[in-house]
């Protein structure tokens, strides 16, 4: 069965894009005008997801902060439109169930490095100067290779500067924008089964 549509080559808007129907199969994300779509992440990339989501709503609750743990929503920038992994944005603007967030209310994104080549360029290269250019004040990456590294960077001077590298295998203390502590290998490690169940 084939479906008709009216293929659009760009250049795109952010209208545009939110207005395409939903697909869990691929990211889009804009750039400019340009039109960014990435397949769905792997296994260890939402195992790691899931994990690290469950610590910072955790640390958000501890901390009495107004604030709500998203996976994968979109945000508004100056020149863009990206899906963080996680963004962890105000309370009062999750509240109204948008179908995108503005910048000015995103506290932290997390960004989970792809394992291809062009995913490592846009994660650790692309990505950040446009964060920054939008005011989004604390950016965490979590490199899953060779290793599982998170490097938590804060906005300074309208740059980000690397605060924490937490290594794997060594639980490290992170105190902004809400503190926790993070063992980067135990974000990517499978379940084992527990040898008390048969």
């Amino acid at each position: 069965m084939s479906v008709a549509h009216d293929p659009h080559y760009g250049p795109w808007t952010i209208e545009q894009v939110l207005a395409l129907e939903e697909d869990r199969g691929q990211r889009r994300e804009l750039i400019g005008e340009a039109l960014l779509m990435s397949p769905a992440p792997g296994a260890k990339h939402q195992r790691a997801s899931s994990r690290l989501w469950q610590l910072l709503d955790s640390a958000v609750q501890q901390s009495g902060a107004s604030a709500e743990v998203l996976e994968a929503v979109n945000v508004i920038l100056p020149d863009g439109l990206f899906i963080p992994d996680i963004a962890v944005v105000e309370a009062s603007a999750a509240a109204e169930d948008p179908i995108a967030f503005d910048s000015d209310a995103v506290l932290l994104v997390v960004e989970i490095v792809s394992p291809s080549s062009s995913g490592r360029r846009t994660d650790r290269l692309l990505k950040p100067p446009y964060y920054a250019e939008a005011g989004i004040e604390h950016l965490w990456r979590l490199e899953l290779e060779p290793v599982p590294a998170l490097i938590v960077s804060e906005l300074s001077g309208g740059r980000y500067v690397e605060r924490v590298v937490a290594e794997a295998g060594r639980e490290t203390a992170v105190e902004a924008p809400f503190p926790l502590k993070v063992d980067p290998s135990r974000l990517v490690s499978p379940r084992r089964k527990r040898p008390d169940l048969p």
